[in-house]
């Protein structure tokens, strides 16, 4: 009876010390970075009513709050220029939790599926091009690498679980590829610790990534036809409930984003997703309207070739980045591979967003980060002159032969044309089309010519066509 006694006495103090003991968010942890210059959020729980002090290495003030009725806290902290490493330390009369190696910098988000999830390491039989080298110049106590576990879940989470990493071959190895190399391509360039939060998924779709009031006003999704068991990613809100909610309250300076593969069947409604899900997340985030950059789908055969369905989907991204404010796309046209969905180019695709980045959001002056877009085609006699937008000093193919051209004519039979760069303009000639009336470039699945056109920054023209 007495060892009974003892051991509900134990139980119930395990029980009471549980209680009393302060936790916090699953997102902030020993080695994280801090969004440098500007109000962060530090949250957790403790108990009742519970008097909190919090003391941070950047700043000799001293923060007090008192936990709610649920034991839920948070505190809204000013952070300085970038530096440390400091402590952060949350206590509570005799019990304190203290955090270490805190840096602050730049913090980023990326998010997506599997191009995005792809880790350095890659997948098995597809590699990432330049991995080891990569892996060998990895350590850098500087970036910091923060993973949230996959999560589909019916109802918004306040937690998630991962560590923060130093950067380095074992952590850098098992990370997203493109994330790390975005942060590497950040932390050489800015001279300031990177912190990088990789939220992805493969196979997923857009709408699974979008809170349930976001994606409530597209009744006609394809997603919600059917009633997935509990868990499966690919339904609504599930992975924004699981992924995203948990860390609304972190602060981050931008997202990076590369999904649209699995949405390729209802490409007619994924601009709208898309913007929809921007201004979701923006709002959630409640960091007004972040920058928000992304990644065209890489061409691919889906088992053919010279199908269509992918470059709807490549069309409508081209839209969204013309309906989403403080936004960019990185197109992918020339390192998609025919038979691998999943590209080996990681470190090309991660450059072309720090353009982007170094450009709009940082104010590097005198980098080119936009591709040309498509803006008319004139018919003029048995020729077509296309013209474009985000043009400096003109087109280039780099000495290759142009050959992703199409034209049609009156009877909307497409043929390969013969492209030719002309004072910033192509000029397209067929002999089968006499009168062309429409045009398009790499419109398809696979481009199976890698003749393809650039600026002359090496940013290449996204695909397009004339027609509807």
């Amino acid at each position: 009876m007495k060892i009974r006694n003892l051991l509900l006495l134990l139980a119930l103090s395990s029980v009471l010390f549980l209680q009393a003991q302060i936790r916090i968010a699953s997102i902030i942890g020993d080695n994280m970075v801090l969004q440098r210059n500007s109000e962060v959020k530090l949250w957790g729980k403790s108990k009742p009513n519970d008097k909190l002090t919090i003391r941070v290495g950047w700043d000799k003030s001293i923060l007090k709050t008192v936990s709610d009725a649920n034991g839920q806290w948070l505190v809204k902290v000013k952070t300085t220029e970038a530096g440390g490493p400091y402590l952060i330390s949350v206590a509570s009369g005799k019990e304190k939790l203290t955090l270490t190696n805190i840096l602050l910098g730049e913090v980023w988000l990326c998010s997506g599926q599997s191009n995005m999830e792809m880790p350095l390491r890659g997948f098995n039989d597809q590699p990432v091009s330049g991995m080891n080298d990569a892996l060998v110049d990895a350590e850098n106590d500087k970036i910091r690498l923060y993973t949230v576990k996959k999560s589909a879940l019916d109802s918004p989470q306040d937690t998630c679980s991962g560590n923060w990493d130093i950067a380095n071959a074992m952590s850098v190895g098992k990370f997203s590829a493109v994330g790390y190399f975005y942060a590497r391509e950040l932390q050489r360039k800015l001279k300031v610790p990177v912190g990088i939060i990789c939220s992805s998924w493969g196979g997923t779709r857009i709408e699974s990534w979008m809170s349930s009031q976001a994606i409530s006003s597209f009744p006609i999704s394809k997603a919600k036809t059917s009633v997935k068991p509990a868990g499966d990613p690919s339904q609504p809100s599930r992975l924004f409930n699981g992924m995203i909610h948990p860390i609304l309250n972190f602060t981050i300076k931008g997202a990076i984003w590369y999904q649209g593969e699995t949405n390729r069947f209802n490409s007619n409604e994924y601009a709208d997703l898309m913007t929809a899900m921007v201004h979701n997340w923006r709002t959630d985030f409640d960091l007004g309207p972040f920058p928000f950059y992304f990644v065209q789908i890489a061409p691919y055969s889906y088992g053919d070739s010279k199908g269509l369905i992918s470059a709807y989907l490549r069309e409508a991204q081209v839209k969204a980045s013309l309906m989403i404010p403080n936004s960019g796309m990185v197109c992918t046209i020339d390192i998609g591979e025919e038979k691998i969905i999943h590209p080996s180019e990681k470190l090309t695709v991660a450059k072309r967003l720090t353009y982007w980045a170094l450009s709009e959001t940082y104010n590097k002056k005198g980098i080119a980060f936009q591709n040309p877009l498509f803006k008319m085609a004139v018919a003029q006699d048995s020729m077509m002159v296309i013209s474009f937008d985000n043009l400096e000093n003109g087109l280039t193919s780099f000495g290759k032969e142009i050959s992703n051209f199409e034209i049609a004519g009156d009877n909307k039979l497409f043929y390969t044309a013969k492209a030719i760069i002309v004072k910033k303009q192509i000029q397209l000639t067929c002999p089968e089309v006499k009168k062309p009336i429409a045009v398009r470039y790499c419109f398809c699945n696979y481009p199976q010519v890698k003749g393809f056109l650039y600026n002359t920054a090496g940013l290449p023209v996204p695909p397009f066509r004339s027609d509807d």
